[in-house]
């Protein structure tokens, strides 16, 4: 119990440092992807410790894989009401900018601040950890310098997961962005929380590029280039499909509906014979 207590003050000075970071940045709104740097620590910081959970907890804490469960649940909801619209997501950056709905400077400085954001994340869980204050993060501590992999499976089975699962994430998003945020928070967390479970023996569906980066690109057993063909290349191969399947266009790059037909819902009548005579 004592592990969990630990682990639930960790939680809390997340929290509190990334919604402390969200108040001073929204006074400058010019400075808007430091919202998402403090989104990107938050997910990242939090999801590590619940990893340690899932990886050590289970023998180690006596906590089974309902509470782990449970607790991804939480984190992932408490982002999404402490960042707000900061998603933390590279892709969801991206996905903005395909829509219009920003410029160039602004997604590359908030992809970058999500990327910072994930490696400071990581730096602050080393030091957690160092800290030894429970046998669970004892333990852990022996086997940050030997982490286990995410990519259980070959790179086409993973980039194909990722794929698939961002594909479902994004139309669910797409779906969703217009209601209101009592319905979409929720939604959206048990969503990513489903479908991580569901794909954790495969790549653990992450679907976000920074998210992956701090959890499982420093883990032997596969190179750089084959973890970003999985997790960065496959999370925005499935986000583009979502968005072409969604709109039948990306308004970025070309305007035209490739799938969808839009018909005109009056027609213009046209004139008599008789009328086109008088005249």
């Amino acid at each position: 119990m004592s592990g969990l207590n630990a682990s639930l003050g960790y939680f809390l000075a997340v929290v509190i440092f990334a919604a402390s970071v969200q108040i001073f940045a929204k006074k400058w709104p010019r400075f808007s992807f430091i919202c998402e740097f403090a989104s990107s620590f938050m997910l990242v910081a939090c999801w590590l410790e619940v990893q340690t959970i899932v990886e050590v907890g289970e023998w180690a804490g006596g906590l089974g894989p309902d509470v782990t469960v449970t607790m991804l649940f939480m984190v992932l909801l408490t982002h999404g009401v402490i960042c707000g619209k900061a998603s933390g997501n590279p892709t969801l950056v991206v996905q903005k900018f395909l829509l219009l709905e920003t410029t160039t400077l602004p997604t590359l400085l908030a992809v970058l601040a999500q990327f910072l954001g994930a490696h400071i994340a990581c730096l602050a869980a080393l030091y957690y950890w160092d800290l030894e204050l429970t046998d669970m993060h004892m333990i852990k501590n022996l086997m940050a310098r030997e982490c286990s992999t995410s990519l259980l499976v070959s790179l086409r089975q993973g980039f194909f997961t990722e794929c698939v699962c961002a594909l479902i994430f994004h139309l669910v998003h797409l779906n969703l962005q217009a209601r209101s945020a009592l319905i979409r928070v929720p939604l959206i967390a048990l969503l990513f929380t489903f479908l991580s479970h569901t794909a954790r023996r495969f790549t653990s569906a992450y679907m976000n590029p920074s998210l992956a980066y701090g959890l499982t690109f420093q883990c032997p057993g596969f190179t750089f280039t084959e973890y970003a063909l999985v997790y960065w290349l496959g999370s925005l191969t499935g986000m583009t499909l979502a968005l072409l399947l969604y709109m039948g266009h990306i308004p970025r790059i070309f305007a035209k509906n490739l799938l969808y037909f839009q018909k005109t819902r009056f027609k213009v009548p046209k004139a008599d014979k008789g009328e086109k005579k008088k005249h």
